[in-house]
């Protein structure tokens, strides 16, 4: 049978055996337009009033819209603009409302990738701010404590803000259950120091750190409790299909809705492991997701459930910006092939590197197979960088990244081995 492998904007065709197993996202087709979807969520949210009767009872003079950067697909163009008509009716004027983006630690959006995500009417109607995490200026140390007991500072529009609506994707997130929810606001518009403890060592050396499970995880717990101290008006979650179409969205209370959407993602996203394969050929989600090395760990790290101990990975990502940030990029090559010495440093001693968090979740995949079994194939990274990443590198264009692939498939096949594909890499979370 042929599977396709999302790749960038493209995908690779492999050709796999009849009884490999196939973990991909199972989510329907609505028959109704995301206009529509809107609306009605608006109308009759989940666990709240109506927006209409939350903004006559709070009558605010300003609202800011918190909006995913460009890493994460969510299809803005299809509902945004619909959105803002409607706070418009509600009595709130384009000049009140400021879209926020949740950068996180991501660099600032590009003018052309904000027109790219939101379309050219709402850039030219609305402010768009891209968050900063390490700008003081623009950061706000709010009431309360975050569940690990530490001070909260997020970004001062959205802390001052009278109206505070949330959007974002509701997908498998390898480190905190799902993403959504409360993740616009932690880690999407926090301090670097408040992000520096989401994203610490000891967060991520916890066992239920991981895709698919909010009981007991400590980054969801801390992310929740610092929504809920920020305070959060409105929710608008969108789940999508494999074409990136809105395939459920879901509006109303922070948590009730999130909670809903993710019902939705467990049941169509996140595939019981039937059997752990030898082989386990993953898309690391393809654009806009693939476009660093960074992002590529989640496709990754993903399928560990799904692959045996000392199995092979095979991963594909375009890296169509290189590797990620410079600080990011350091770390890889300072530990390269050292990953023990890494978590030695940042766990036992307390060493603290921006974006480490990436890396510490990436050593899961080389604990369980070791990084002469983890493969990584692009076009985007030269091989003399690559081999650094602490993976067995293969740079080559497209046309050679399918051949290699399919050769190996080849070979694992006629030896009567088990083998697993992801052709959505992150998006389908096997549990």
């Amino acid at each position: 049978m042929n599977v396709r492998l999302a790749y960038g904007k493209s995908v690779l065709t492999l050709e796999l055996p009849e009884n490999a197993i196939v973990y991909e996202p199972s989510y329907p087709v609505v028959d109704k337009s995301s206009k529509e979807l809107l609306l009605q969520g608006l109308e009759k949210p989940i666990g709240c009033d109506s927006l209409r009767s939350i903004i006559a009872k709070k009558n605010p003079g300003n609202a800011v819209v918190v909006v995913s950067d460009i890493t994460r697909p969510v299809p803005y163009k299809s509902f945004l603009l619909e959105l803002l008509n409607e706070l418009n009716k509600y009595g709130l004027s384009d000049s009140a409302v400021t879209l926020l983006v949740a950068t996180g630690m991501h660099r600032e959006s590009t003018a052309e990738e904000k027109i790219t995500m939101f379309g050219r009417e709402i850039v030219s109607r609305l402010k768009i701010v891209d968050h900063n995490a390490e700008n003081a200026a623009s950061l706000k140390r709010i009431d309360g404590k975050s569940a690990s007991g530490n001070n909260i500072e997020i970004n001062r529009i959205y802390a001052e803000a009278d109206l505070k609506i949330l959007t974002g994707l509701v997908e498998p997130h390898f480190m905190a259950g799902f993403s959504g929810g409360r993740k616009s606001i932690c880690p999407g518009i926090c301090s670097l120091d408040t992000l520096n403890r989401f994203h610490g060592a000891k967060f991520l050396s916890n066992d239920k750190a991981c895709n698919g499970l909010l009981s007991g995880n400590p980054l969801h717990e801390e992310a929740e409790s610092i929504a809920k101290a920020a305070g959060v008006d409105f929710i608008i979650n969108v789940v999508l299909d494999k074409e990136r179409r809105i395939s459920g969205l879901f509006c109303g209370e922070l948590d009730s809705a999130h909670q809903r959407a993710v019902d939705m993602v467990l049941k169509h996203g996140c595939m019981k492991v039937q059997m752990e394969a030898d082989l386990a050929v993953t898309s690391c989600g393809g654009s806009p997701l693939d476009e660093t090395f960074y992002q590529c760990g989640k496709g990754i790290v993903s399928l560990l459930p799904a692959i045996k101990k000392g199995g092979t990975i095979l991963a594909a990502g375009s890296c169509l910006e290189g590797i990620g940030s410079h600080e990011y990029e350091e770390l890889m090559k300072q530990y390269s092939g050292r990953h023990k010495d890494f978590i030695n440093d940042i766990v036992l001693h307390g060493h603290f590197t921006k974006d480490q968090w990436q890396f510490q979740m990436l050593t899961r995949a080389i604990d369980k197979v070791g990084i002469k079994n983890l493969h990584f194939y692009t076009d985007g990274i030269e091989e003399k960088t690559l081999g650094k990443l602490s993976v067995v590198p293969h740079k080559m264009d497209t046309v050679l990244i399918q051949r290699e692939m399919n050769r190996v498939i080849a070979d694992y096949a006629s030896r009567g081995l088990r083998i697993a594909v992801f052709p959505e890499g992150p998006y389908c979370a096997p549990l």
